[in-house]
């Protein structure tokens, strides 16, 4: 493998205007989100909002989040924004928190806090320090985990997709740190029981991570409107944080994110001080360091460009627009929606898997659509916003047309839909690792020719010696062959 062809700087500089149009000329290959028929990534109200969004953000585009006290009004702006959450999530005066870069960052720096707390009261076990999560929760508690050098241990969740809490309180060790869970799962938006996982977490006196970057700010007006919503904030006694973006239902610019702590005593093991740099003290209250202000500004335009009527209207469309799709789909023999979704988020399967998920999705990408398909179980993701409600009626209508094709004429997997196939079904995982790490791998590199027969024998023996090049030849033959035989045994046979 080697690097992509090295971009070299302009020799001269360009007309401000040549500059900006070629930008553009680089989105022409991009998904066109503005059509609706994207179901995910982008949270878009209208062109209005997204104006003010990017007003908003010049203002402060040069300012530094990292010094709070040479930009007093990033401070101030951070200050408010965290006290709304804290508010609308049954905060009181003492809960605290700060503006992040993401759900990713913030869920990075509550696992940080508790692994930092757990050290310090030195009351856990020798070895690993571990967390107890759901099956569904977010990969990015993994993500941290393992850049903490924490192990996460997972519950599975019930037939309803919520977590299953005695499975959980079965892997509670005398190394556990901390219990999370979701509001609701990203995948099917189901809201776990909250007060059930807190009552095991008094019992064996655990803090409870809440992880609301997707419903944190939709949850609090879908209750609001009368929709049924389990306790699952600070007004459960045992939920000692919360991360809720946003970027996301708050209708901010990415990225925008917010972690909240019951009180400073968990939030000040987040910090980091450093007093011996020949630069002077060193002081950071968050995982990033210097970053424009805009995301800041985008987020406190939106709050108060909405207002609580604006996210109260927002919710209720979102809700109609949500009741009605799941309507439309629950009408169709062969679709079952996944639990019982609690906001505008959910996720439908085909029933007995007849027709193939992948086929079905592949089918109505033909059509337009861009899906996001998942396993464990196979099915298909929708999170709804403003944008996708003028077209719910075409979605159904374009799947209905698909499932009576599917129907009258079955039909095989292609490359396409044998990929997402073999990726969700083959049991073995750590082969299906090995190759999404190439894939990314690919997006930095280009493949040497003759590399790129070595490489697809290394999963194979990475001490074998290499042999000729048709010798090459036949074992690659031989691997796709194989992957092949894999697709078809577990795609038809097993499943």
């Amino acid at each position: 493998m080697k690097n992509h062809p090295r971009a070299n700087f302009p020799a001269k500089p360009l007309p401000h205007q040549t500059i900006l149009q070629q930008l553009a000329a680089k989105k022409s290959g991009d998904a066109n989100w503005r059509s609706g028929r994207i179901w995910s990534m982008v949270y878009f109200i209208n062109d209005a909002h997204l104006h003010l969004m990017e007003e908003a953000s010049k203002l402060f585009l040069s300012e530094n989040q990292l010094n709070p006290l040479a930009f007093q009004s990033l401070l101030n702006i951070e200050r408010e924004l965290v006290g709304m959450a804290s508010g609308l999530l049954h905060g009181d005066e003492a809960t605290t928190g700060v503006f992040t870069s993401g759900g990713t960052e913030s869920i990075i720096l509550a696992l940080y806090a508790y692994r930092e707390q757990a050290r310090r009261q030195k009351r856990f076990g020798s070895g690993a320090l571990e967390i107890i999560v759901p099956q569904s929760i977010h990969p990015v508690f993994e993500k941290a985990a393992h850049l903490l050098d924490l192990k996460v241990r997972k519950a599975p969740v019930g037939a309803n997709f919520q977590a299953d809490v005695k499975a959980m309180e079965k892997l509670i060790t005398r190394r556990t740190i901390l219990l999370a869970a979701s509001a609701p799962t990203y995948p099917h938006g189901i809201l776990d029981p909250i007060e059930e996982i807190g009552a095991i977490a008094r019992k064996h006196r655990l803090p409870l991570h809440i992880d609301a970057c997707l419903g944190g700010f939709l949850l609090p007006w879908v209750e609001r409107l009368g929709y049924p919503v389990a306790p699952w904030d600070f007004r459960v006694p045992e939920v000692t944080s919360i991360s809720a973006d946003w970027h996301k239902f708050g209708y901010g610019i990415k990225g925008a994110s917010v972690i909240l702590y019951r009180d400073m005593a968990l939030m000040r093991n987040q910090f980091f001080v450093s007093t011996d740099w020949s630069g002077g003290i060193y002081a950071s209250r968050a995982l990033m360091g210097s970053r424009s202000g805009s995301t800041l500004a985008a987020a406190w335009a939106a709050v108060h460009a909405l207002g609580e009527t604006g996210y109260l209207d927002l919710a209720k469309q979102l809700m109609e627009g949500c009741q009605k799709l799941r309507n439309q789909l629950e009408t169709l023999p062969e679709i079952e929606i996944l639990g019982n979704p609690c906001m505008s988020a959910l996720a439908y399967r085909t029933k007995q898997g007849k027709p193939d998920l992948f086929i079905l999705a592949e089918a109505m990408e033909n059509r337009g659509w861009s899906l996001d398909r998942q396993h464990l179980p196979d099915s298909i993701h929708l999170t709804l916003m403003p944008h996708h409600l003028p077209h719910l009626d075409t979605y159904i209508s374009d799947l209905k047309a698909v499932l009576l094709a599917l129907k009258d004429q079955p039909a095989q997997l292609s490359e396409n839909a044998a990929f997402y196939g073999m990726a969700a079904r083959i049991p073995f995982r750590n082969l299906v690792k090995r190759e999404v790490l190439r894939m990314l791998e690919s997006m930095h590199t280009v493949p040497a020719e003759k590399d790129s027969v070595k490489n697809q024998l290394s999963w194979k023996s990475e001490t074998s010696e290499v042999g000729t090049e048709a010798a090459l030849e036949k074992r690659a033959g031989w691997k796709t062959r194989l992957v092949q035989r894999l697709l078809y045994f577990w795609s038809y046979k097993k499943f």
